[in-house]
């Protein structure tokens, strides 16, 4: 026994601590297992007893770069402090520790609790100032030693990757090729239609979320391959595997080494967790264009990245305007501030939802701080679209054909995907069905399991036949002759397709910003309260509209060409339906850019009429009570039931009589009483039901009125 170890160290405990940096390592270098388990033998050697030694091996597959995340370190740390530890044992100091942090704060433990710390050639004390020194330098060379070990490695990684030939993850639709040290596309067919599929609708949608939404509405999944297993799975589309696809210049052919960067992160004060780290394209380390097949071209991807980073909304950023959303603001994302120059958001206000341009860079008035101004959208909104709808003149015959053919292959290509997916299904069914019969019929504990992943994979076939003809009737994937036709007409008529309650309006947004790139909006109050809009094509022109300001008290008022629309049908005598059909038919909308309905006609009506701005059809003289068609009028109800007029306005508000032609304010109306009209308005009238605040009908009833 060394003259170091005394009578004291002996009667604490040793402490055998191992370590290696990974599980890789744990399962490979087995030599290195079995020497550190051997330093029990050594402990024993230099006199300590076995049941005095205990053996600390959670830190097995563990780096030593930090003791944050091992919890063996953090134990013998804790029980050197409390004087447990008598000796420390180790197959080198860089088992220990790699962090020169981490090794002197454990030596500054040791030398005040007089802990040894012996390898497998010697014992060292660190009170000792020679074994501290020696100590101190066999842990700076530690850690020396591992980042020259890092060094090399990442030198050796990079310098492959400079030739294209590391080993990278493949994403989702391709394959790593060992022979060529190439990307190649993925041969599974169905794979590959979905990915292309993602870059397609992209295009046309612009928006992650959009492309997730076309997928669930047509009950298309997304490829998903497990990282250790390799195994496809198809999951249900999400946000972030889109994106994914977006960001990936591997789809674009390029192969990019250094996009993202693992760093320590500081939690409390101290390295708690590893972060991945985005690095910028300029500064990749390796990036190598046109280096195996892709699925886009770089300059389409290039494109994506921008307008995915043009979809953030940053109301500081005038490039950063936002995805086309469906709130009914039309220049959501394009309204600039004429102003400060910033990016006006969109706000909805009061029960109505009535949208708004607010320009939220704060300037400050007479010391307070407040927004810089804030507009009404609908009459912008309506100002822009007709200017829109003016520019667009689009040759008929090429757009509707063009339209109808990419209607037709949009369709095509989702009843492809389902085709696809339905091969799989048969594909797996018919394997099931292969495993089950070719098993002994009487091994029925392996037959019973085969039959039912049989079954199983034959319900999933079934509800994926069933699934595709659903979808095939709501999404029309297959055109009928009608469908074409209607294509078509709709191709040549852009602004019934524009006000269409079918298009929503982020379809509405997206057309607009083919064409407009940006509408700066002024306040002007001199000479009147109004709003200058200046529309900033895509080919740089510049156009000038001017739109009334209007209050906040009349920004839902009816537009004045629905009201005169409504006045001209009013003096044709066309009824409300008719009404709010022929204005929904020519594209007018309510003051809440609405459709129009029964319900609002008559409101309108009702009030233009308590204002004398609607005038009233003339009439020849009263009503007589019967028509010779048999049909009464209001009076003629009154007088055949002996009640007052008020009394059958009541009975017409409750629904118990209906008029047959006619009605309303500045109307006549007429009604036809039958055998089972009668009993019920008896019925009533004999119960008392009348207006509260009028003394009841059936005791008034008129003098020298003889019934028919």
């Amino acid at each position: 026994m060394t003259d170091k170890i005394q009578t004291t160290h002996l009667e604490r405990r040793a402490a055998i601590y191992l370590r290696q940096s990974t599980l890789k390592q744990v399962h490979e270098h087995r030599e290195s297992t079995a020497r550190q388990y051997a330093l029990r033998q050594r402990a024993t050697e230099l006199g300590w007893s076995p049941e005095r030694i205990d053996v600390i091996d959670q830190d097995l597959g563990q780096s030593g770069s930090s003791a944050s995340w091992r919890s063996g370190f953090q134990r013998l740390a804790e029980d050197v402090a409390h004087g447990r530890v008598g000796a420390i044992f180790a197959l080198e100091v860089s088992r220990l520790a790699r962090s020169s942090a981490d090794w002197h704060r454990l030596l500054d433990l040791c030398g005040l609790a007089d802990v040894l710390i012996a390898d497998e050639q010697a014992v060292y004390t660190p009170r000792d100032y020679n074994d501290r020194l020696l100590l101190g330098l066999k842990g700076t060379m530690s850690e020396a030693e591992q980042y020259w070990m890092r060094l090399r490695l990442q030198g050796g990684k990079l310098s492959k990757a400079r030739r294209g030939e590391l080993f990278l993850m493949p994403p989702t639709g391709f394959q790593w090729d060992e022979a060529t040290c190439r990307f190649r596309l993925d041969p599974d067919e169905q794979v590959q239609r979905t990915v292309r599929l993602v870059f397609e609708r992209f295009r046309f949608d612009g928006s992650g979320c959009a492309v997730m939404r076309y997928f669930a509405r047509n009950g298309l999944n997304m490829p998903v391959r497990d990282h250790v297993t390799h195994e496809l799975r198809w999951v249900p589309p999400r946000h972030s595997l889109i994106l994914a696809m977006l960001r990936n210049p591997t789809y674009a052919g390029a192969y990019v080494f250094g996009r993202r960067e693992e760093r320590m992160a500081l939690v409390d004060g101290q390295l708690r967790r590893r972060r991945v780290v985005k690095i910028p394209q300029e500064a990749w380390k390796v990036c190598l264009r046109d280096h195996h097949p892709a699925y886009i071209g770089w300059e389409e991807f290039m494109a994506n990245l921008k307008k995915l980073h043009a979809n953030r909304t940053n109301h500081r950023s005038p490039e950063q305007r936002g995805a086309a959303r469906n709130g009914h603001a039309l220049l959501q994302g394009l309204a600039l501030c004429g102003r400060c120059g910033h990016r006006m958001s969109t706000t909805y206000q009061g029960k109505l939802a009535r949208p708004h341009y607010e320009c939220r860079s704060s300037t400050t008035h007479l010391g307070t701080q407040n927004v810089c101004w804030t507009v009404a959208a609908t009459a912008i909104d309506d100002a822009v679209a007709k200017l829109f709808l003016a520019t667009v003149q689009p040759p008929e015959l090429e757009l509707g054909l063009a339209v109808l053919r990419e209607t037709e292959r949009q369709a095509g290509e989702i009843d492809r995907a389902w085709k696809l997916r339905l091969d799989r299904a048969h594909y797996d069914a018919r394997l099931s069905e292969r495993r089950y019969k070719a098993v002994d019929p009487d091994n029925r504990v392996v037959a019973r399991t085969l039959e039912r992943e049989w079954n199983d994979k034959l319900r999933e076939l079934e509800e994926i036949e069933r699934e595709r003809e659903v979808v095939r009737r709501r999404e029309k994937v297959i055109l009928s002759d009608d469908d074409r036709t209607r294509i078509l007409a709709l191709a040549k008529d852009l602004p019934r397709v524009w006000n269409a309650d079918t298009t929503t309006p982020a379809e509405r947004k997206n057309l607009l910003r083919m064409l407009v790139r940006e509408v700066t909006l002024t306040p002007l109050d001199v000479p009147a309260r109004t709003t200058r809009a200046q529309v900033l094509w895509q080919t740089d022109a510049v156009t000038e509209i001017i739109v009334p300001r209007r209050s906040r008290f009349d920004a839902c008022a009816t537009p004045g060409d629905a009201l005169e629309a409504i006045r001209t049908l009013f003096t044709e005598r066309k009824g409300d339906q008719a009404i709010a059909t022929e204005l929904n038919r020519r594209g007018l909308r309510t003051g809440v850019n609405r459709p129009w309905n029964e319900k609002a006609i008559k409101w309108v009506r009702s009030r233009l009429l308590h204002l004398r701005r609607l005038p009233v059809p003339p009439q020849s003289g009263p009503q007589p009570d019967r028509r010779k068609d048999g049909l009464y009028s209001l009076r003629g109800v009154a007088s055949r039931l002996g009640v007052t007029d008020d009394i059958v306005r009541y009975w017409i508000e409750k629904g118990w009589l209906e008029g047959a032609e006619g009605g309303g304010p500045g109307r006549a109306w007429w009604f036809k009483l039958d055998r089972e009209a009668v009993k019920r308005l008896e019925a009533a009238k004999v119960r008392g039901y009348g207006p509260r605040n009028r003394q009841h009908s059936q005791t008034r009833v008129r003098q020298g009125v003889h019934h028919a």
